[in-house]
C-alpha cells in the first residue's frame, strides 16, 4: 500500500506542478489581456468561452472515462489502441458537425450568443483551436494513462506558453481585440499539433471499429447529460449575467471566475492521477480504509486553500489589475468553493464508477441543472452575481449529497459525511468573515480571525481520530 501511495503521491506532485505552471502563466497574463481589453471586450471573450467549453463538452461525450475504463480493462496493446482510435474519431466527427453548423447559420448563432451578427470570425477561430486540442487532449489522455507523466507535463507547459506569448503578441501588434487573443491562442494549437505529430500518427490512423465505438458508447452516453449539466452549472453564470446585466458585468465576472480557478493548483494534479490511481487499486482489501483518508485530507486541502484565496484576493486585483476589475475580488473566494466541489465530485463518487453505475450521476446532475437555471432565473436579477454565487453553491451541494450517499451503497468508505458537512459550512462561515471585514472598515489584519474560527473549528471536530483509524475497524469495500 505505500508503494501505493508514493506512486499517487509522485504522480500527483508532477500534474501539480505542470497545473502550478499552467495556472500561474494563465494568472501571470490575465492582468496583461486585460490591459488591452474593456470590460465589454474581456466579457465577449469570457462569454464565447464560456459556450466554447460546452462544446468541448458535446466532442467529449463522455469518452473520457470510459476510454480510462476499457483502457485498463484490457492488457492487449492492439485492442487499446483500437479504442484510442474510435475515441478520436467519434471526436473530430462531433467537431465536423459544428463546423457545417456555423456554415450553415454563422450569424444567426453569432447574434444569438454574442449579441453581434459580426462574429463569426470568433466562432470560426474557435472551432478550429477546439479541432486542434481535441487532438492534443486524446494523446495526451493515453500519455496519463501510461503514466508518462513527464512528457505530459512537457507538451502542457509548452501549449500554454505559447499560448501566452502569442496571444500578448498578438494583441500588442496586430489587433488588441478579442479576436487578436482568440488568434494567438489558434497559432499556439497549431504548433503544438505539428511538433506532435511523430506521437500523434498512429492514433489518427483511420480505423473505426463499430462494434468497439458502441461499446464506448454505451459506457459514455448516460454520462453525456452529465457533461452538458456540468456546463450549465459551471459556465450558465456568466450567460445569465450577460442577459440580465451587460457584457461589462460579464467581464468582471469572468476576472472573478479565472482568479477562483487558483484553488485548482491544489486539485488539478490530483485529479488527473486520481481514476488511473484510484481504478488500479479499487479492488485491494485496505482500499477502502485509504480513500477514507484521501477524502478527508482532500476536503480539510480544499477548505484550507478556499480560505488562502480569500485572504489574498484584495491584494491580487489591487496589484495586478486596472482599477476597472478591482471589484471582481469579492466574488473569487466563494467562486473557488463552487471550482473545489466540482473537483471534490469526482473523488466521492469512486464506488459508481468502479461499479458501472454512472447514470445515476447522469440523473443527479440533470436534476441539478435544472435546479442551477431556476435558482439564477430567482436571483441574478436581484443580486447578479451574488445571485449566481448562491445557486451554484447551493446546486454543488445538493448533488454532491445526493450522490455520496448513493456511492456509499455500493462501495462503501468509512468516512463521516456529517463531519465534512460541518466542516464545509464552518468554511463558508469563515470566507463570509473575511470578506465582510474586507468590505468594510475593519482593520484587514482582523481577517485573522477567521483562520482562527476554521483552525478551532478542524481541532473540535477531530479529525485526527480519521487519519489514525485502522483497517480493521470497519469492513469497506463493495456492497454484496
Amino acid at each position: 500500500m505505500l508503494s501505493q501511495l508514493k506512486r499517487l503521491g509522485a504522480d500527483s506532485l508532477l500534474y501539480a506542478f505542470m497545473n502550478v505552471g499552467t495556472k500561474l502563466i494563465a494568472f501571470i497574463m490575465l492582468p496583461v489581456y486585460t490591459s488591452f481589453l474593456s470590460r465589454a471586450q474581456y466579457g465577449l471573450v469570457d462569454v464565447l468561452d464560456r459556450w466554447t467549453s460546452m462544446l468541448t463538452f458535446l466532442v467529449i461525450f463522455g469518452t473520457d472515462s470510459a476510454l480510462s475504463f476499457y483502457y485498463y480493462d484490457t492488457k492487449d496493446e492492439n485492442k487499446r489502441l483500437v479504442y484510442v482510435r474510435n475515441v478520436m474519431y467519434f471526436r473530430l466527427f462531433v467537431v465536423f458537425l459544428l463546423f457545417v453548423l456555423v456554415l450553415l447559420a454563422g450569424p444567426w448563432f453569432s447574434k444569438i450568443l454574442l449579441e453581434n451578427p459580426h462574429h463569426v470570425d470568433l466562432l470560426y477561430i474557435n472551432l478550429f483551436t477546439l479541432l486542434l486540442d481535441t487532438v492534443f487532449v486524446v494523446v495526451t489522455t493515453v500519455m496519463r494513462f501510461e503514466f508518462q507523466t513527464k512528457k505530459v507535463a512537457l507538451f502542457t507547459l509548452i501549449k500554454m506558453l505559447l499560448v501566452a506569448v502569442l496571444s500578448y503578441a498578438a494583441l500588442k501588434f496586430f489587433e488588441p481585440t478579442p479576436k487578436g487573443l482568440f488568434l494567438g491562442r489558434l497559432i499556439s494549437s497549431g504548433i503544438v499539433f505539428f511538433f506532435m505529430l511523430h506521437i500523434t500518427g498512429k492514433y489518427l490512423k483511420f480505423h473505426v471499429r463499430w462494434d468497439v465505438l458502441k461499446e464506448l458508447l454505451a459506457y459514455a452516453a448516460p454520462l453525456a447529460p452529465t457533461s452538458l449539466a456540468f456546463w450549465v452549472i459551471a459556465n450558465s453564470s456568466t450567460i445569465f449575467i450577460q442577459k440580465f446585466a451587460s457584457l461589462e458585468e460579464a467581464g468582471v465576472f469572468g476576472v472573478a471566475l479565472r482568479l477562483a480557478m487558483m484553488i485548482t493548483l491544489i486539485t488539478s494534479g490530483i485529479q488527473m492521477a486520481w481514476r488511473p490511481y484510484s481504478m488500479s487499486i479499487k479492488d485491494q482489501e485496505n482500499s477502502p480504509w485509504l480513500f477514507a483518508k484521501i477524502y478527508m485530507a482532500l476536503l480539510l486541502l480544499g477548505l484550507f486553500g478556499i480560505i488562502a484565496v480569500a485572504t489574498v484576493s484584495p491584494w491580487i486585483m489591487k496589484t495586478f489589475f486596472a482599477t476597472q476589475y478591482y471589484e471582481a475580488y469579492r466574488y473569487v473566494s466563494f467562486l473557488s468553493c463552487v471550482t473545489f466541489l466540482n473537483f471534490y465530485y469526482l473523488i466521492i463518487s469512486a464506488g459508481l464508477f468502479f461499479t458501472k453505475q454512472t447514470a445515476y450521476i447522469t440523473r443527479v446532475f440533470m436534476i441539478a441543472a435544472f435546479l442551477n437555471i431556476v435558482l439564477n432565473f430567482m436571483l441574478v436579477p436581484y443580486w447578479i452575481e451574488w445571485g449566481t454565487i448562491v445557486a451554484n453553491i447551493f446546486t454543488y451541494v445538493f448533488a454532491i449529497w445526493l450522490i455520496f450517499r448513493k456511492s456509499q451503497k455500493v462501495y462503501y468508505v468509512p468516512v463521516s459525511f456529517g463531519k465534512m458537512s460541518f466542516l464545509f459550512v464552518n468554511a463558508l462561515i469563515s470566507l463570509v468573515a473575511i470578506v465582510y471585514i474586507q468590505e468594510t472598515k475593519i482593520h484587514d489584519g482582523w481577517v485573522i480571525l477567521g483562520w482562527i474560527y476554521f483552525l478551532l473549528i478542524v481541532l473540535i471536530s477531530r479529525v485526527d481520530a480519521d487519519f489514525r483509524a485502522k483497517p480493521s475497524h470497519f469492513h469497506g469495500g463493495a456492497a454484496e
